[in-house]
C-alpha cells in the first residue's frame, strides 16, 4: 500500500471521531468555560499517546501473518459495523447523524449539570465530560493507527494522517466556534467504512495465506467492488418503505458508536 493511501484512510477515519469528540468539548467549554475541558482534553491525549507507544512497537513482534489474520479480521469487524450503519443512513432506514441536535443536548446538559471541583480540577463535570469524549473517540483512532501503522511497517506514516485529521477538525471547530454540522460526516463514515472493510478483507487474506493477484494493487479492485455493492445494498432497500427513523440520540460519553 502506498504511502498516500495509507496516510488518506487513516486521516478520513481519524477525522470522523474528531468530529464527534470536538462536538462534546465545544459544547462543554462554551458553556461552562474552557480551563476544565482543555485539561480532560490534554489528560486524554497523553494516554492515547502512551497507547500507542507502547502497543504500536509491541505489535510488530507478532509475525506477520498472524498480524495481518488478527489485524484483518478486526478492521472487518470495525468496518463492516460502519458500512452497514451508513448504508442504513443512506437509504433512509437509519436517521442522519446530526452533530448541531447532538451539540443542542449536550449544552443542554452542560448547562443542568452541577459544580464541583476535585484536585487539579475546578469543574469536574466539564473535565470528565471531554476526557471520556476525547479518549473514547480517541481509542479508534489509537486502534486504527497502530493496526494500520504496524501492519504496513509505517507507524510515522499513520500518526501523521492521525495528527493531521485532528489539527484539521479542531483548527475548523475553534474558528467557527460551532459544531461542524456542515462536514458530510454521513459521507465519510461510508467512505470509512468501504476503507476498512475492503483493508480488512485483504490483510485477513493474506494472514490466511492467500495470495492476491497484483499485490498491493488488488486494493484497487477490493474498494470499487464494496462500493458497487454498498450502492446497489442502499438502491434495494431504498426501495422497500423504510419505517420512520428516529434521530440519532445524543452520544453518552461513556460509549463510542460509529
Amino acid at each position: 500500500m502506498s504511502a498516500t493511501l495509507l496516510v488518506l484512510a487513516v486521516f478520513l477515519a481519524c477525522a470522523v471521531e474528531a468530529v464527534e469528540a470536538l462536538t462534546v468539548v465545544l459544547a462543554t467549554g462554551l458553556i461552562r468555560g474552557w480551563p476544565s475541558p482543555l485539561k480532560g482534553v490534554g489528560v486524554a491525549l497523553a494516554v492515547l499517546a502512551a497507547i500507542v507507544a507502547v502497543f504500536g512497537p509491541a505489535i510488530g513482534h507478532i509475525p506477520l501473518n498472524a498480524l495481518r489474520l488478527v489485524i484483518g479480521t478486526l478492521l472487518l469487524v470495525f468496518g463492516l459495523q460502519w458500512l452497514r450503519k451508513a448504508i442504513l443512513r443512506a437509504s433512509g432506514h437509519k436517521a442522519m447523524h446530526d452533530e448541531t441536535a447532538i451539540y443542542e443536548r449536550q449544552v443542554s446538559a452542560a448547562r443542568a449539570a452541577g459544580r464541583s471541583g476535585r484536585a487539579f480540577v475546578t469543574d469536574w463535570y466539564a473535565f470528565a465530560l471531554a476526557f471520556k469524549a476525547v479518549l473514547l473517540e480517541g481509542l479508534e483512532v489509537a486502534f486504527i493507527v497502530v493496526t494500520f501503522g504496524a501492519n504496513q511497517g509505517h507507524i510515522a506514516l499513520a500518526c501523521l494522517g492521525a495528527a493531521l485529521a485532528i489539527i484539521a477538525v479542531t483548527v475548523v471547530g475553534v474558528l467557527l466556534k460551532e459544531p461542524l454540522a456542515r462536514v458530510p460526516e454521513n459521507a465519510m463514515k461510508f467512505a470509512v467504512g468501504i476503507l476498512l472493510t475492503s483493508f480488512g478483507t485483504f490483510w485477513a487474506g493474506e494472514g490466511a495465506g492467500a495470495d492476491w493477484p497484483g499485490a498491493d494493487r488488488a486494493l484497487l479492485v477490493l474498494i470499487p467492488a464494496f462500493l458497487l455493492v454498498s450502492l446497489l445494498f442502499v438502491i434495494l432497500l431504498r426501495r422497500r418503505s423504510p419505517r420512520a427513523a428516529a434521530p440519532d440520540p445524543a452520544p453518552n460519553p461513556t460509549e463510542v458508536a460509529p
